[in-house]
């Protein structure tokens, strides 16, 4: 029953009660008929405000209805406007930094595995014991810089492959234009300088020295790779002979240690020219190199390499027309766990060029040693030998150490020195000795001239840099290097260079 209809059914109750009952039932009867009249009262307040609440409430939907088409047709369209939702904004602004990661995320993982080397290198040199008037003076000043890339490629099953690509540039030859004048056999006192092919000294041409290609194949072939103790290696390309031969820790960065092209590399292999570069110092060729690492912290290695050498032959004209052919096995040794590196190599030139400019074959042997002692110094040695054709030296020793400078509390800086012994050819001094000797310069307090001498014995070289780190990223270098008994020379004055080298490596 509703609450109306009770009401009036108490009402009339109370009309016809009080004829019927007592005082008390009747004063009961006007206090029930009070409360009713509030209950109703109250209920009507009660309705009112419902139906209030209920058309708030209608209007409250209609506005999240109308708010979310808003939203909805505002997340439709790429455009972003003022009259937009608040809400549509930020969702829009999220969903924008969200493709913004995922994009970066995309870029660095397409980047992974990438490597990129960067260095900036300048030296200046003051020589003193050279003839004054030589065309290209007695003090240069140049620079050189380097750029490397080492693209790693999506693997082939079990194959792993690279491209790499080496960009040099520089301007200035330092002072080895006026030590060739003298006839040295080290002609070169600074093995930084670079200027492209040789070419105008107003040029800084930018030229691209390697790029080869990589395969590393896991031995046996088809095999289970994770239990795989030997790799196959085959490279091919435009390269720097010296990154896969001759290699040694200890002397074999002219951009942080020896600046001498003598301690740089086999004086034979680059100072005799053997190598047979093109003008930027780079050849055209193939290696193939196994590599045994069954006894992981001593592995070993065999290489074999075929390059394009001489005039045309390491410019791309005719590349294999008179090769070079390059054979070297490496050792890794520790002794109280202290690495060294042993390498043997040989090398044959169907068509070496000897001092007279004769083509005939050339065969030489060397050997490439580094070992670390104690905590903080590296020994290092090489020796080379022409077995077969005739250059103005025939033999090369060289030997040296670098010492970190953890001994005296700069275990980031370094102090090298080195020595280098390169014996005159038999075949060299026997021709000049009959045909008036060699002709070089005279210099003392009193003259200036050109002479001539009848080689013999060795020249001399030493070298002794102290590497000085500025930062993790730039080093500087100041260098002393002498030359005795120049190109064989036992009257030859002593010729000294000063060098300080600064380098900028990332």
């Amino acid at each position: 029953m509703k609450l109306a209809q009770l009401t009036a059914a108490l009402v009339a109750a109370g009309l016809a009660l009080p004829a019927l009952a007592g005082p008390k039932e009747a004063d009961l009867l006007k206090k029930l008929t009070q409360r009713l009249e509030k209950l109703e009262a109250r209920n009507a307040e009660l309705e009112k405000k419902l139906e209030t609440r209920n058309t708030d409430l209608e209007k409250q939907v209609k506005t999240l209805k109308s708010e979310s088409e808003a939203i909805t047709a505002g997340l439709d369209s790429p455009r972003m406007s003022q009259y937009e939702p608040e809400l549509t904004v930020r969702l829009k602004a999220v969903e924008k930094d969200a493709l913004e990661m995922k994009k970066a995320a995309r870029i660095a993982e397409g980047l992974e595995g990438i490597k990129v080397g960067a260095s900036l290198a300048t030296v200046g040199q003051k020589a003193y014991g050279l003839p004054d008037g030589l065309e290209n003076g007695t003090s240069q000043l140049n620079y050189r810089a380097d750029v490397s890339v080492e693209l790693p490629l999506a693997p082939v099953g079990d194959i792993e492959h690279k491209l790499f690509a080496h960009l040099r540039m520089g301007q200035g030859l330092g002072l080895n234009a006026a030590f060739s004048n003298l006839g040295h056999f080290a002609s070169a006192p600074n093995a930084l300088a670079f200027r492209a092919s040789g070419a105008s000294p107003d040029d800084s041409v930018a030229i691209l020295g390697q790029a080869w290609y990589q395969a590393a194949i896991p031995l046996p072939f088809l095999g289970f790779k994770p239990y795989s103790r030997e790799t196959l290696e085959l490279t091919f390309g435009k390269m720097d002979i010296f990154g896969f031969f001759d290699q040694n820790a200890g002397a074999g960065d002219e951009g942080k240690q020896f600046l001498n092209s003598v301690f740089v590399h086999n004086p034979l292999l680059d100072a005799g020219g053997e190598v047979g570069v093109d003008a930027n110092g780079f050849q055209p060729g193939f290696v193939a190199s196994y590599l045994n690492w069954f006894d992981k912290p001593q592995p070993w290695r065999v290489s074999i390499g075929l390059f394009g050498a001489g005039d045309r032959g390491s410019n791309y004209q005719r590349s294999l027309s008179s090769p070079l052919l390059m054979v070297q096995a490496e050792k890794q040794l520790r002794f109280d766990g202290l690495l060294g590196n042993y390498r043997v190599y040989g090398w044959n030139r169907s068509q070496g060029t000897d001092f007279d400019g004769t083509q005939t074959k050339h065969t030489g042997v060397g050997v490439s040693v580094d070992q670390r002692i104690g905590d903080g110094v590296t020994l290092f040695a090489r020796y080379g030998k022409l077995i077969k054709g005739e250059l103005p030296f025939n033999q090369a020793l060289t030997a040296g150490a670098e010492i970190n400078g953890s001994y005296w509390g700069r275990a980031a800086d370094a102090i090298g020195i080195a020595g280098a012994w390169l014996q005159s050819g038999k075949g060299y001094r026997n021709y000049y000795a009959l045909n008036g000797g060699v002709s070089a310069w005279l210099d003392d307090a009193q003259t200036t001239s050109a002479y001539n001498f009848v080689p013999q014995g060795a020249e001399k070289v030493a070298e002794i840099y102290y590497r000085y780190h500025l930062s993790p990223q730039f080093q500087l270098s100041p260098d002393f290097q002498v030359v005795t008994n120049g190109g064989g020379n036992a009257d030859a004055k002593s010729v000294k260079v000063f060098a300080l080298r600064a380098n900028i490596a990332y």
